[in-house]
């Protein structure tokens, strides 16, 4: 648990050097600016306190409300206007900070208004910490982790305030303040303006087209976190401790690997388990056949299994459904072959496998050893050379064949791109327009304006839980970023179509029948890195899932 918390403090420290905090530094450098010396740390302290309450709280609140998340976004609007106008208005300003006088600081907005702007900026913080929501939002499910959830989300807000309270330290002691105070009417409407500045910043959604702007400079970063993250994972797994090392081997050794569990149906094989295959390299790879993710990394499963599996190397699908439709055996039946999977497929309906092992990503591939330990993890895509290399040096063979990653087009995306977008309740985001009524047919609207990442509905809809379902006059509106645009879709019965338009253009006629992955939309090359408006006309009975992207 310690290593967990360890690399969530990690996580929030990288989430707090990445464009997506741009929005928040000027709040906090003013703030850092203004006030007594101990307003730095009162506005950190009201960040972590409001962020992990927000985090754990407001989306299963949204959720059973049938709220969109957005909202959240919205009121984060209204705070830091209110914040703004406070340092315009000293009247504004001291009616808002009165509930924060009984904290005893010395001067109006010292630390009573800096735990106002922590708060306000622990809710604008929020959307920035996609992954840590779904991680927690992930263990949340399993109803194993209760307090760990918590703590995880504690310590990735104590890292992103660690690095804001540097920033905010660094601004107060980097300036000569008694200029600053002697001019404190003119400093405090200066600082008023700038705040409001991005309360309409964020009213018109720049702020995140301004994130897609900025170079991906943290992507090191982010790939040591995820790495750092598949090691806590194993550590996890194996009690806190790892086993003795092999000392032929520079893999770490985290002992025996969980048993299968609860599979209902094998595919392209008898049933298996991990004890019945020592003597061969297994990898273990958790996916779900609508997961663009889990799509891309087939070409490399597949190859592996072809030029290695008759040197004792055996690779197990474990397909742990996402959607409702992923649980009909029939559906995985067709997709297997269709994908041209050759290797052995376990149906982890129940996740009870997902669970032994401790899962929490699509796609996680563990590797296996002939004495059925468990010596490597990866989560994700990418690092193909390298897993690679593992399978060779745990089958130990010198007779193996050259190896064969760099002979696949690897598709990992490697530009900033619109996140995965659900359009269920349960965890849509960036809904703008309409609040949803949740599973009842309704009539939408879109709005005249779309933030970029944002999504709209329009036309008449049923929105359930993890899908909506078209009715008459049914629309969508997605302003993203992406080379490539799929939607996880599918009909109830018979046959559907999507009239597909980019930028206000008519592009094709997308055919919908069984529930997959369609690809709706490229962008021409020369457009690559620009933000794209995407509508969607779907006849009545189509069912939307999400949106995924590739480059």
């Amino acid at each position: 648990m310690a290593v967990l918390l360890g690399i969530a403090f990690i996580a929030g420290m990288v989430t707090a050097v990445s464009p997506c905090v741009l929005p928040v530094l000027p709040l906090v450098f003013a703030g850092g600016v203004a006030g007594g010396a101990r307003r730095p740390y009162a506005i950190v302290a009201g960040l972590v306190a409001s962020f992990t309450t927000f985090t754990l709280v407001a989306a299963a609140l949204l959720s059973a409300l049938g709220l969109p998340n957005d909202l959240l976004r919205n009121v984060a609007i209204a705070v830091v206007a209110a914040v703004g106008l406070s340092l315009l208005l000293p009247r504004f300003g001291h009616l808002i900070e009165r509930p924060f006088r009984t904290l005893g600081r010395r001067q109006p907005g010292d630390v009573g208004g800096g735990l106002l702007l922590g708060v306000s900026l622990g809710l604008l913080f929020t959307p920035c910490a996609g992954p840590v929501i779904a991680a927690v939002a992930t263990v949340a499910a399993t109803q194993r982790y209760s307090v760990s959830a918590v703590l995880v989300t504690l310590a990735y807000a104590l890292g992103a305030g660690a690095v804001l309270l540097a920033v905010a330290v660094a601004a107060r002691r980097g300036l000569d303040l008694h200029p600053v105070r002697a001019r404190a009417p003119l400093v405090r409407r200066v600082l008023g303006c700038l705040v409001l500045a991005v309360a309409a910043l964020m009213a018109l959604g720049l702020d995140t087209r301004l994130q897609t702007k900025v170079p991906g400079y943290t992507r090191a970063l982010q790939g040591l976190e995820e790495s750092a993250t598949a090691a806590a994972r194993l550590h996890e797994l194996a009690g806190g401790r790892k086993a003795a090392i092999d000392e032929t081997s520079e893999l770490d050794d985290f002992g025996s690997a969980p048993e299968l569990a609860g599979i209902s149906l094998w595919l392209n094989s008898k049933p298996l388990t991990v004890a019945g295959l020592r003597g061969k390299v297994v990898l273990l790879d958790f996916w779900t056949y609508s997961c663009v993710n889990c799509l891309r990394t087939l070409p490399y499963l597949t190859r592996w299994y072809e030029t290695y599996r008759d040197s004792g190397f055996v690779i197990v699908g474990v397909h742990t459904p996402e959607f409702a439709f992923e649980r009909e055996p029939s559906n995985v039946a067709r997709a297997v072959r269709e994908l041209g999977i050759d290797y052995p497929v376990a149906l982890d309906d129940a996740y009870e496998t997902w669970s032994a092992w401790g899962n929490r990503y699509w796609p996680a591939e563990y590797f296996i050893d002939r004495r059925g330990h468990v010596r490597f993890a990866h989560f994700g895509e990418g690092a193909y050379e390298e897993k690679e290399a593992v399978i060779r040096e745990l089958l130990a063979d010198p007779e193996l064949p050259p190896p064969v990653s760099r002979e696949v087009e690897d598709e990992t995306p490697t530009r900033p791109q619109t996140p995965e977008t659900y359009l269920g309740y349960a965890r849509i985001d960036r809904l703008v327009g309409s609040p949803v009524v949740p599973d009842d047919e309704h009539a939408y609207e879109l709005p005249e304006f779309l933030p970029d990442h944002a999504v709209a509905f329009g036309g008449r809809w049923t929105i359930e839980r993890e899908r909506a379902v078209a009715g008459a006059g049914a629309r969508l509106q997605l302003r993203f970023l992406g080379g490539r645009v799929f939607l996880v879709s599918g009909t109830a019965g018979g046959a559907g179509t999507v009239d597909v338009f980019l930028n206000g253009r008519y592009v094709r006629t997308v055919e919908v029948a069984s529930h997959r992955l369609y690809e709706l939309a490229r962008t021409s090359p020369g457009r690559r890195g620009r933000v794209e408006l995407l509508e969607l006309r779907l006849s009545q009975g189509v069912e939307a899932y999400a949106f995924t992207f590739g480059s």
